[in-house]
């Protein structure tokens, strides 16, 4: 076994941000070359409604002006009648499920669309207004948890962002002007939306326009800007000033006072060198011609490790749980559809993980070693590996090119993929093989225009007594001790480290083959012209490299969170023949015994584990604060009983236990509790699923606090899962007593067997 994290694996494991794309497509034009551009397609429980920018006549001529629009405006009336949007201009339908608008004249447009007479100048500004636009709305989600958001522009040619008059005093270039305007039309709007005592607000009005932004680039003689000396050969920039310079502001960019640091967007050259980066951007644009050779990657890679607070502290897995690639997302404004933009990007991403193999076949887990619940390991022979890749056949996890299908992705969201009886103790493992399968669905960026639906909360439900009722039962915070004795979990993970871990052996497969005949070009291209005729496995027999060292300690300190004299009595404790596993292979030493000594730990914290109240409570701002989007059709679905006016379904089963909730006699309110809503438990933070009111009468528990699972089966839960729902009913059973019944659940009707008299 050797351990990779490449740029997928990186992905997967929610080590980086997450990555969106707004696209900006140019369709051609009509007959009259009239401008429109199509910014979105705006979804509420009324009308869908549509923002769209089109020209307007202005005393000094015409104008871009971004309108929002309904079913029936006429263009013509809106432009101030000129003579381009006469014919058919007339919004004739909005649809929100795909994002496009048709006008009477047959033109249709979808988010990111622009048509008619557009010029370079006016395609950037597009392309500013949108890095605006989403960096507010960003900005407003994250500011109150204490997160700075950054967006960075990349250009060519450093006079678009400053030139210098025959004095050699510095002005705006046409890219600064831009911004400036702009950025006053996009902070006047959005302020329209809040409160004067908003500490949001208060935050963009202590900030101008001019303010705002910052140019880092190399510096001349004469103190001046300039573009600096390109390495042709690698496309970045060879002087050292403007990186010296933005790695000196680095620290000082991520300062949320506004007095210190009122710089938030950044314009900087495309070819800056690789090395700088900034946590906090979270929106990258591209003001540049198409033909630039700076790959996709490099571009994007600048904005995407994890972000900080304004502690410094890391906002990962650790800290935001399911919830951070929520926070961690980088926005891509490409001056490209989002579609060619993706490709292009994953293309690059296929050339840096060429080995990865691309479909399934019997050879992807023939001699593969599995590992079941138990720690126990086997290798997978050739027939196994055929019944292995059978059953995916029957379940309909490949399809005829041997590529992973829909149904399968669905199935591991859900945690329900079948594999077969007798390996279903080692499902964790077989999925991990299929894991290094590159499929690029797995990467695609999310289409930044496709989240149509903002959460608006019901302000009638929030206030009814149900829910006042609801919320008073279980918004009580508390605080845990766990009273278990260490020498008896010193000596669990022993006996558990003794009898279950099992290091697989590091090998080198080694595979011949002959080319006999080439068939044709094709051939050749997908290297199917070569016939494996022989594999075998080399034992490496070298322990660890000498030239690496490593923490053991520290790092299962790390992993399981008990203290360094704890984890020294459990190594010290386990047989020679145990820990001179470590020497064959140290980071799967690390990683199983972390894991072995994990569901220990969770084991003896069901046991002993109580819960007191705090002096706090989580107030209703968890709910007005929370800003909730997605995709109608896709994740998101209208309402009629929830909190919000909408609810986001993160799968199948979700969804149709919403519409069930929806539509039953029983229920008065529910909502699906957001990520900030959390139990603290010794083994991570514990989000439960669904808040449930019922009326009075039929049932025999009124409030309800559920968690929904693909499967009831306990045996496929981890120990550390488990754990947590064990804390969560000893919190609720603190909180209320018998007042809220908190369960695990797969579907309506095993809660109604719970619920009704």
């Amino acid at each position: 076994m050797i351990y990779r994290l490449d740029a997928i694996e990186a992905y997967n494991q929610r080590l980086v941000k997450k990555i969106a794309v707004k696209g900006i497509s140019e369709t051609g034009t009509t007959a009259t070359n009239s401008f429109v551009y199509l910014e979105g397609v705006n979804v509420s429980k009324k009308n869908p409604t549509a923002t769209i920018q089109f020209d307007v006549k202005m005393k000094n001529g015409t104008k871009p002006k971004s309108r929002i629009v309904n079913e029936g405006d006429n263009l013509f009336e809106y432009s101030g009648g000129l003579e381009e949007y006469r014919d058919g201009f007339v919004v004739k339908r909005i649809d929100g499920r795909d994002n496009h608008i048709e006008f009477l004249n047959g033109l249709t447009l979808y988010a990111g669309d622009v048509v008619g007479k557009i010029d370079e100048d006016q395609l950037r500004r597009i392309q500013i207004r949108e890095t605006i636009l989403t960096h507010l709305e960003r900005e407003q989600e994250l500011f109150y948890k204490g997160i700075k958001v950054l967006s960075l522009f990349f250009i060519d040619e450093v006079d678009h962002y400053r030139i210098y008059n025959k004095a050699g005093e510095a002005e705006n270039g046409k890219f600064a002007d831009m911004f400036e305007e702009e950025y006053d039309i996009a902070v006047s709007a959005h302020r329209e939306q809040l409160d004067d005592q908003d500490e949001y607000a208060k935050y963009l009005d202590a900030i101008t326009a001019s303010q705002t932004h910052s140019g880092y680039f190399s510096i001349d003689k004469k103190g001046h800007l300039s573009n600096g000396k390109i390495n042709k050969r690698e496309g970045v920039s060879e002087d050292t000033s403007a990186y010296d310079l933005i790695m000196k502001n680095k620290e000082l960019l991520l300062d949320h006072d506004p007095k210190k640091s009122p710089v938030r967007f950044i314009f900087s050259h495309s070819a800056l060198r690789e090395g700088w980066d900034n946590p906090n951007v979270f929106q990258i644009c591209t003001l540049k011609q198409s033909s630039s050779e700076i790959r996709k990657r490099q571009e994007v890679g600048r904005g995407l490790r994890l972000c900080v607070n304004d502690n410094g502290e890391r906002m990962d897995a650790n800290v935001l749980g399911d919830d951070v690639q929520n926070v961690n997302l980088l926005t891509v404004i490409a001056s490209e559809s989002y579609d060619s933009f993706s490709k292009g990007l994953q293309s690059e991403m296929a050339e840096d993980v060429s080995d990865r193999p691309r479909k399934v076949t019997t050879d992807l887990f023939a001699n593969k070693i599995i590992c079941d619940v138990n720690g126990d390991e086997q290798v997978v022979t050739p027939d196994l590996a055929r019944i292995i890749y059978n059953n995916m056949i029957r379940n309909d996890y490949i399809d005829d090119e041997g590529v992973l299908t829909d149904k399968y992705y669905s199935d591991k969201k859900n945690g329900t993929v079948q594999v077969p009886d007798k390996l279903k103790d080692s499902k964790d493992s077989i999925i991990e093989i299929l894991d290094s399968i590159y499929d690029p669905r797995v990467t695609t960026p999310e289409n930044g225009r496709s989240n149509n639906v903002t959460l608006k909360i019901d302000k009638s439900k929030l206030a009814s007594t149900e829910f006042k009722n609801l919320w008073k039962q279980i918004n009580q915070k508390t605080i845990y001790t766990v009273n278990f004795d260490s020498d008896e979990l010193v000596e669990k993970s022993i006996a558990s480290l003794d009898e279950h871990l099992q290091v697989a052996k590091v090998f080198f497969r080694i595979e011949t083959g002959k080319m006999n005949r080439i068939e044709d070009r094709e051939q050749l291209v997908t290297g199917n012209a070569f016939a494996k005729d022989q594999t075998r496995n080399i034992k490496i027999s070298a322990s660890a490299s000498q030239n690496v060292k490593y923490d053991l300690v520290g790092k299962i300190v790390e992993d399981t969170g008990l203290t360094r004299k704890t984890i020294i009595r459990i190594l010290q404790g386990i047989k020679p023949e145990t820990f001179n596993q470590f020497k064959e292979n140290p980071e799967d030493f690390i990683i199983k015994s972390s894991t072995l000594i994990n569901d220990q730990k969770a084991t003896a914290i069901i046991q002993h584990i109580t819960y007191d109240l705090l002096d706090e409570a989580y107030d209703t701002d968890i709910f007005t604060d929370a800003t909730i989007k997605g995709q109608l059709g896709k994740n998101a679905m209208k309402t009629q009983k929830h909190l919000f006016d909408h609810l986001i379904f993160d799968s199948d089963n979700e969804k149709k236990f919403a519409s069930d909730l929806d539509t039953s006699d029983e229920v008065a309110v529910y909502v699906k509790l957001p990520n900030s809503f959390f139990i603290s438990t010794p083994v991570g933070k514990y989000n439960p699923d669904w808040a449930i009111a019922f009326y009075e009468g039929n049932v025999k528990h009124i409030y309800f606090v559920a968690e929904t699972k693909g499967s009831m089966n306990s045996l496929q839960l981890r120990e550390v899962e488990k754990s947590k729902i064990e804390c969560a009913r000893e919190h609720f059973k603190a909180i209320s007593g018998k007042n809220v019944v908190y369960d695990v659940v797969d579907n309506y009707q095993s809660l109604m067997d719970k619920v009704m008299k």
